[in-house]
C-alpha cells in the first residue's frame, strides 16, 4: 500500500509510540487500519488483574456508547426501508408510549441526534437500577419515560441514552423482531462482526476482559466495576472486540450497512454537541486540520474509541477495561494518535 512521506513518517511515529507503550501505562487493545490493511494491533494489561490473564488482541472489551453508533445503523436501515420516517413523531408508530409529550413531539432525527429532551438515565439513575430487572429493552422505561422532557423537542442538545432506548423500541415494533435479534441478523452478520455479543457484565466468558473502574481517577486503587451494570441496551454495553469494530465501520463507511445518501447523512455535522458537531449517532469533530467521525465510549472500568481520519483514511480502534483520570490511559492514546494526524493540540 502507498503512503505519502509525510504520511507514512506520522504512522511509523505512531507505532513507535504504541509500541513503547506499557502496562501499568494502559491495559487494552490499539488497533491502526487504513481500509482493510491493518498497520498495528497490539494487547496490553490483564483481563484478569486477579488471575493474572493477559488480555489479547482478540479479547472481547465492553464497548459502551459505541453501540449507539451500531443502533442508529439499524434504525436508519428502517428509513432506508421505509418503515421509519426520521421527522414523524414517535407516536405513529409507538402509540402506547407512555409520555404523551414525547409520544406527540419527538422524532426519530431528534431522538438519533441526541436533541429529544429525553434524560441520560445511565447517568441520572444509574444507582437506582436493579441489573437483574434490565434485560429486554421495554424493562428500562420505568426509569425515565414518566419523566418530563429537559426542553423543547429540537430546541437543543443534550447526551441522552434514554433516546437511544427509545430507538430499540422503534427497531423492535417496526421490525417485528427483538432488538438483539435484529442486530444480531441486520448489522453484526452482515458487517462480518463474529465475536459481538450481549451478555451481562460479570459473565464468565472466555477471553472477556474484566472492567476495574478508578472511579476515573479518583481512587488510589482498582475495584471490580460487576455492580455498575447488567446488560447490553440500544444505548450501550455490548461487548465487541478492535478487529470487529474495524468490520463494522469500514462496511459501514462502504455503503454495506445503509444507503450511500444515508451514510452521508450520518457522519455529517447535524447539530452541535458538547465538544464536537454530532450526526445520526457518530460524532463530527471538525476542530482540527482533518475531520474525525466516530465514538467514545467511557463507563466504570469502560475506557474506549472508534474514530476515523476522513482524509488520511486511516481509522483506530482503543479498548480499555481500566477507567482513568481525563488525560490518562485510552484518553492519552487518543490525544496522541489526534495530534500526530490531525495536529490536535493538548
Amino acid at each position: 500500500m502507498f503512503f505519502a512521506q509525510n504520511e507514512e513518517e506520522k504512522l511509523a511515529d505512531i507505532i513507535d509510540y504504541l509500541r513503547e507503550l506499557s502496562y501499568p501505562e494502559f491495559s487494552g487493545v490499539v488497533l491502526l487500519a487504513k481500509g482493510d490493511n491493518v498497520l498495528f494491533k497490539k494487547a496490553y494489561g490483564y483481563s484478569s488483574i486477579e488471575y493474572e490473564e493477559k488480555n489479547t488482541v482478540n479479547t472481547l472489551f465492553n464497548i459502551a456508547s459505541i453501540t449507539k453508533t451500531m443502533t442508529a445503523v439499524a434504525a436508519l436501515q428502517l428509513v432506508d426501508k421505509g418503515l421509519l420516517d426520521l421527522d414523524t413523531p414517535v407516536g405513529e408508530y409507538l402509540p402506547d408510549y407512555p409520555n404523551h409529550r414525547v409520544r406527540d413531539s419527538v422524532t426519530t432525527y431528534q431522538l438519533l441526534t441526541h436533541t429529544s429532551g429525553l434524560n441520560n438515565f445511565l447517568v441520572d439513575d444509574f444507582k437506582d437500577m436493579g441489573k437483574l430487572n434490565l434485560k429486554d429493552t421495554k424493562d428500562y422505561l420505568p426509569l425515565f419515560a414518566s419523566k418530563p422532557l429537559l426542553f423543547t423537542p429540537g430546541s437543543k442538545y443534550s447526551y441522552s441514552a434514554a433516546g437511544y432506548v427509545v430507538l430499540g423500541l422503534l427497531i423492535e415494533k417496526l421490525s417485528g423482531e427483538s432488538y438483539h435479534g435484529y442486530m444480531e441478523s441486520h448489522v453484526y452478520e452482515r458487517a462480518g462482526m463474529e465475536r459481538t455479543i450481549a451478555i451481562p457484565i460479570d459473565s464468565m466468558v472466555e477471553n472477556k476482559a474484566s472492567g476495574y473502574t478508578s472511579y476515573f481517577g479518583e481512587s488510589s486503587h482498582l475495584s471490580k466495576n460487576d455492580s455498575y451494570f447488567g446488560y447490553a441496551n440500544p444505548a450501550g454495553f455490548y461487548y465487541s472486540t478492535a478487529e470487529d469494530l474495524l468490520s463494522f465501520f469500514n462496511a459501514l463507511k462502504d455503503y454495506q450497512l445503509i444507503s450511500e445518501e444515508l451514510t452521508k447523512k450520518m457522519m455529517s455535522p447535524l447539530v452541535k454537541g458538547y465538544y464536537t458537531n454530532y450526526g445520526f449517532g457518530i460524532s463530527v469533530d471538525k476542530r482540527w486540520e482533518q475531520t474525525i467521525v466516530g465514538h467514545t465510549g467511557g463507563w466504570y472500568g469502560v475506557h474506549c474509541e472508534l474514530m476515523h481520519f476522513e482524509k488520511d483514511e486511516i481509522t483506530a480502534i482503543i479498548l480499555s477495561n481500566v477507567d482513568t483520570a481525563e488525560g490518562e490511559g485510552m484518553n492519552k492514546i487518543s490525544n496522541y494518535i489526534k495530534h500526530v494526524l490531525a495536529n490536535k493540540q493538548y
